[in-house]
Parts: structure tokens; C-alpha cells; sequence
């Protein structure tokens, strides 16, 4: 089950009363209800085993239900050739492990695979193509050999492959991993980009702080459901988070304090980033 608390922005894609497991395993997810609305950052957060990795593959359609609907705009998804044609030029997934993901010689051939499949023409897809390069500040890679780029570049080549395919929604796993702090802090700026640009992002993360700073909503997946609201909100529910496994962020905590002592009203919204906090100690 899931509880919501309403968030601003239409639905573009929501499950619906589903349930899934694997062979010969129990159900990971059972008469789940979960949505992805239009223009709002969304964190996902759970302990390892939570089914972060299962609700992404079945919001992207790697996966399909066992029982209930995955919906786009409404409408049930089906899961023939044109139905997930329509559904993967609305949501892609990026694996956490760009290396499960890049395959071709060079990052234009890789990036340009999926607008091939498409069917598209030759000048649209040299389009899209430099497009998503230059949403990912990669597009001086575009003839570099994929085994002779950075882990960062990896990253980055991935979502530009996802990137090129045009999706309404993004949903990255774990894209900040294994990167140094100014590879995090370069990818966020560019998901910015993205997302002003009008592409919905659904981050999977363990990390509570990059939630609070970067999401507008957080779904919490819990042994009793997934559990979704405002970011600052949600992630200040310590029961939550407990029943997640996950601690309390530090923004959250340091504006308790600063409540505490009278230095922030009840009303104010608490820091997000270490430089929010050092703007309110001044």
C-alpha cells in the first residue's frame, strides 16, 4: 500500500494496485499504489532488499506486474511491441552501474541506439544525439572508445543515452555513486538543467542529506508500503525513517536545534545544504 500526500503536478505515470515477485521468492511489492507526478524531484529511499530496484523496473516496464496496472497519462500500459515502444519514449531507467549499460564502440554510437530503434531519421537522430551530449556537458566525448572514459564520464554517457530518447520521465539508480564530490556536485547542476527543461526526475538514493537537499517529495519504501510526501516533511518522520532503516538528515537535525535555541522560527524552513546553514548562523 502507499500513502501520499498529495503533491502538486499531474500524474504522468502510476501503479496501480500492484503486486510483483520473483520466482520462486515471496512478493517484494503487494497491491502497491505509487505515482510519479509531472515536474516534481522525487527521491526514492529504502534499506538494500527494500524493492527500490523492482518498483524503478516496473514504473520503467522492465518488469511487469503480476497483478494490477501500470498507467501513462491514465492509460494502462500494454506490454506488446507498440505499448512499450510508447512506454520507454516516456520513462527510461538508468542502472546504477553504467557499465551494464554502455555497450557500443564509441559514446555517439552508444547514445544513438535508442533513437535508431526508433526508427527515426538519420538528421533526428544526429539531433538527438547532440542534444543529450550537450545536456550532459559530454559532447567532446562523442568519438571517444566507451572503455577509455572516467567512471564520471560513464555516468554521464548512460544518461545521455536515456537523455536522447526524449523521456518525460528520468528515473536514475544510485547516479551519484562512486562519484568524487565535484562529479556529484557537476551531475545535480545537469539534472537541473534537465529538469528545467521540463524532464520529471525520480532519484533512487541512499543518501538522506542529497534527498533533502535535492527532492521536492520523498517515497520512503518500508516493510509496510511505500510511504510519499514533501521532502523536508517526510524525512523529518523519524517512525519513518526507523522503519526504513535510515537515519535522520542532518539538515533536519540541525533545525531542530536551531529551533530549539530560538534561532529559527517554527514556520521557517530548515537548511537544506551546508551553505543555507552557514547563511543562518550569520
Amino acid at each position: 500500500m502507499s500513502e501520499s500526500a498529495g503533491a502538486a503536478g499531474s500524474v504522468l505515470v502510476a501503479l496501480r494496485g500492484v503486486s510483483f515477485g520473483y520466482e520462486e521468492g515471496p512478493e517484494v511489492i503487494t497491491g502497491l499504489d505509487f505515482e510519479v507526478r509531472e515536474g516534481r524531484a522525487l527521491a526514492l529511499l529504502g534499506r538494500n532488499g527494500s524493492g527500490k530496484t523492482t518498483l524503478m523496473r516496473l514504473l520503467s516496464g522492465g518488469l511487469r506486474p503480476h497483478t494490477g496496472t501500470l498507467t501513462v497519462d491514465g492509460a494502462p500500459v500494454t506490454y506488446d511491441r507498440k505499448g512499450l515502444t510508447r512506454l520507454r519514449t516516456t520513462v527510461q531507467l538508468v542502472v546504477q552501474d553504467p557499465d551494464d549499460q554502455l555497450f557500443a564502440a564509441s559514446v555517439g554510437q552508444d547514445v544513438s541506439f535508442g533513437p535508431l530503434n526508433l526508427g527515426l531519421p538519420d538528421a533526428e537522430v544526429r539531433s538527438r544525439v547532440g542534444e543529450a551530449l550537450a545536456a550532459l556537458d559530454i559532447a567532446g566525448l562523442a568519438d571517444r572508445p566507451t572503455h577509455l572514459l572516467s567512471y564520471g564520464q560513464r555516468k554521464r554517457a548512460a544518461i545521455a543515452g536515456a537523455v536522447a530518447m526524449r523521456p518525460r520521465v528520468l528515473i536514475l539508480d544510485e547516479p551519484t555513486a562512486g562519484l568524487d564530490p565535484d562529479g556529484q556536485e557537476r551531475l545535480l547542476a545537469t539534472l537541473d538543467g534537465l529538469r528545467a527543461g521540463g524532464t520529471t526526475v525520480v532519484m533512487a538514493t541512499h543518501d538522506v542529506d542529497l534527498a533533502l537537499r535535492w527532492s521536492d517529495d520523498a517515497a520512503l519504501l518500508t516493510p509496510d508500503g511505500v510511504r510519499t510526501g514533501p521532502a523536508a516533511g517526510t524525512l523529518a518522520r523519524t517512525d519513518l525513517l526507523r522503519r526504513a532503516g535510515l537515519r535522520l538528515p542532518w539538515g533536519v537535525a540541525a533545525a531542530g536545534l536551531l529551533r530549539a535555541r530560538g534561532l529559527l522560527a517554527e514556520s521557517a524552513p530548515g537548511p537544506r545544504t551546508a551553505e543555507e546553514l552557514a547563511a543562518l548562523a550569520e
